[in-house]
């Protein structure tokens, strides 16, 4: 059979084609990865300026605060000055004014014994002379006086001023420092709803297993028999999910960000007094304690974790019906900040 020269062009022209939209394909991949690694690096470098500023702000707020103290105590230094040289003021010019009542008792005593003897009169002529000079000695001490008091008050009006406006720049930069603050708390918000996001999809909806506000809480009887802080064979595989949701999450949260898995341990408010457990509080902390090292042992780290014991004071039904009971009997997981 004879091969039809239309239908050989026909093969020969499609394959360039082909080649054409496989290289559009990979340069349009390419280019999206570029994106993506540009964005990363983007976004790394926001994060590690915004620590930095807010290294920088709490370093700038410790400061003022040292000059403030420093500040306020030189203010107190100038006060207690003030109140000195007030006082000194005080006590010069009331000797003043006792001289110049002696003076004139001398002045008219003169008058009066001028026609007595005259070493007489030359002796007060004497005294009231040295009254006089000390007169204008304590004249020129309170004009001086009074000179330190002005050079005081302005250097207290100084200090006072630059105290308030170093308390002004203190309230700016704590509410910048709040904002950053805020923004940390709201950035380890997002990742605690995206971990329990991931653990609701994996353990699926189950009473005995539920979100409350920003904790995971498991009911006591899926992690241990009753009166027993031993984990069971099924509380090490929801464990082992747990875990595996974590790690997930953390190699996405900032190294500097300071958080924690919190494992708390409750109880129902029946007591309890075994030879292992004298009362509700060893149980619930041995509880939380087994909890944590379990998922230490599943790769989880151990300075991210922390374990607590609140017995039955912190109870979710206030009642004292089987179901309060096993409803206060519960495991709770908290992603927060240290």
């Amino acid at each position: 059979m004879a091969y039809s020269p239309r239908r050989r062009r026909s093969g020969i022209d499609i394959w360039p084609g082909f080649v054409d939209a496989l290289s559009q394909l990979l340069m349009v991949i390419i280019f999206v990865l570029l994106i993506f690694t540009a964005a990363q690096f983007f976004l790394t470098n926001a994060l590690t300026g915004r620590d930095e500023a807010l290294q920088r702000l709490n370093q700038q707020v410790s400061e003022l605060t040292n000059l403030l103290d420093l500040e306020r105590k030189a203010n107190a230094d100038l006060r207690l000055n003030l109140a000195q040289v007030s006082s000194q003021l005080q006590a010069s010019i009331g000797q003043r004014d006792q001289l110049q009542a002696h003076i004139a008792e001398l002045t008219a005593g003169a008058d009066e014994s001028r026609s007595s003897a005259r070493d007489q009169l030359a002796d007060k002529d004497s005294a009231l002379r040295t009254a006089q000079d000390q007169v204008a000695l304590l004249n020129q001490q309170i004009l001086a006086l009074r000179d330190q008091l002005q050079r005081l008050a302005a250097a207290l009006d100084v200090s006072e001023q630059k105290a308030k406006d170093q308390d002004a720049q203190i309230a700016d930069l704590g509410r910048r420092l709040n904002v950053a603050l805020a923004n940390k708390v709201q950035e380890l918000a997002s990742y605690r709803s995206e971990f329990f996001g991931r653990l609701r999809e994996i353990l699926g909806n189950r009473p005995d297993i539920r979100i409350v506000g920003d904790r995971f809480v498991f009911q006591s009887e899926v992690l241990f028999q009753p009166a027993n802080a031993d984990l069971s064979a099924d509380a090490q595989h929801e464990l082992d999910l747990l875990a595996g949701a974590l790690k997930e999450i953390i190699p996405k949260i900032p190294a500097d960000l300071p958080w924690v898995m919190r494992v708390d341990g409750h109880t129902d408010k029946r007591p309890i007094n075994t030879p292992q457990f004298k009362s509700n509080w060893e149980l619930s902390t041995a509880r939380a304690t087994a909890v944590v090292k379990y998922l230490i042992l599943q790769g989880i780290p151990a300075d991210h974790l922390a374990a607590a014991g609140f017995a039955e004071f912190q109870p979710i039904d206030q009642g004292s019906t089987d179901d309060a009971y096993n409803k206060n009997r519960r495991i709770e997981f908290r992603l927060t900040d240290r």
